[in-house]
């Protein structure tokens, strides 16, 4: 049966949404967001992405085909809350190990539904994402509007030691082992380690502070540096380490937060994006004439394409926004894009791009 519990969503704008809890009881504060893929709520909630954020599904029916092991991206949830038009009490499908509400709940996840989702989505794309109080044991507005400006912003906030692995571990290769890789984590999802690992490649996934001279005497073929939440600027001791990866002119290849760590390793900046990038459906262009790709994407920062240097260039834009979704060193074998190539979920147009990686690692440009 439904949930009658009321529960307040409350913006540090003043702006307010009632509806009814469907998962945990309790109250969380964190960056409101939102995510217009239709499917892959599973991998949406368990992506380290996402961590310090309460994440709202634009498609208005979540739940319907339940949970089961194989379609998480982490051994746990990393949204702060979840937000629903409507949470399917009806679980259909032969994987289904549990209903959505169930493991939000068993994973002490708050979950709110039965608002406007249309109208909350409106509302952060006209005012950008902000922080935002979800709170299922205090409906007054004004009380939780305060707790929402209270909590910490997400600009200059760094959350990959929140989420990063404790002690380096092996992903071993499919089949035959062609190439060894040394994963930075950051916020790595499970489907990145899958997809090398499919190419033949081995990977060491090493907390996100290890320093280049520890990664170094790994001796690996190539460097992998993961996606991830927080902000990009408030990682000065990791660029640093990046900065001696590069000049060690080995492959190196990063996606969204890596992509954004690597921007600045080349001496850019990056910049906050208005209400951010979360989906599975977002246009990128290759400059090179080879098409547009539709990808998927999670982040809330972008690299500002003025302030690479000449020797770094822009090989893929957004087409709604045209902010940089790809570069390349054109002298050392360093790639990155914006997007997720592994997807989960999302389309899987991009998924070459981790074969591009590992040609560099055979030595072809």
């Amino acid at each position: 049966m439904p949930s009658k519990k009321p529960a307040l969503l409350a913006l540090e704008d003043g702006r307010t949404f009632r509806g009814r809890s469907w998962a945990a009881d309790g109250e969380v504060c964190g960056e409101m967001v939102f995510n217009t893929s239709m499917t892959g709520y599973q991998e949406v909630v368990t992506d380290p992405s996402y961590a310090g954020q309460i994440v709202c599904m634009t498609y208005p029916l979540i739940g319907n085909y339940g949970v089961n092991e194989l379609d998480s991206e982490s051994s746990r949830p990393w949204v702060e809350g979840f937000v629903v038009r409507e949470a399917s009490r009806l679980t259909s499908n032969w994987g289904a190990e549990e209903s959505l509400a169930d493991y939000l709940k068993r994973c002490n996840i708050v979950a709110l539904e039965g608002i406007d989702t249309r109208a909350l989505v409106r509302h952060i794309r006209d005012k950008g994402a902000m922080r935002a109080c979800l709170s299922t044991v205090d409906t007054d507005e004004t009380s939780v509007v305060q707790k929402a400006l209270q909590s910490p912003p997400m600009a200059n906030r760094e959350l990959a030691s929140v989420v990063t692995t404790r002690e380096a571990y092996d992903f071993a290769a499919e089949g035959t082992e062609r190439f060894h890789v040394v994963c930075y984590d950051y916020g790595v999802k499970r489907n990145s380690l899958r997809e090398l690992a499919q190419l033949g490649v081995r990977t060491t996934v090493v907390p996100s502070s290890t320093s280049a001279a520890d990664v170094l005497a790994l001796n690996p073929d190539g460097i992998f540096l993961s996606n991830g939440p927080g902000d990009p600027a408030s990682m000065n001791r990791e660029v640093e380490e990046i900065k001696r990866l590069v000049d060690a002119k080995l492959p190196l290849f990063g996606i969204c937060f890596g992509h954004q760590l690597l921007g600045r390793a080349f001496g850019g900046n990056t910049f906050k994006l208005v209400f951010g990038h979360r989906g599975g459906n977002q246009p990128v262009k290759e400059l090179s004439g080879k098409g547009v790709e539709i990808t998927s994407h999670n982040h809330g920062f972008a690299v500002s394409a003025d302030t690479l240097p000449p020797e770094v260039e822009v090989t893929h834009i957004n087409l709604n926004d045209q902010c940089v979704e790809g570069m390349r060193h054109r002298t050392l074998p360093v790639i990155s894009v914006q997007y997720h190539p592994e997807a989960a979920p999302g389309p899987h147009d991009a998924s070459h791009h981790f074969r591009r990686f590992v040609e560099l690692m055979e030595g072809k440009s």
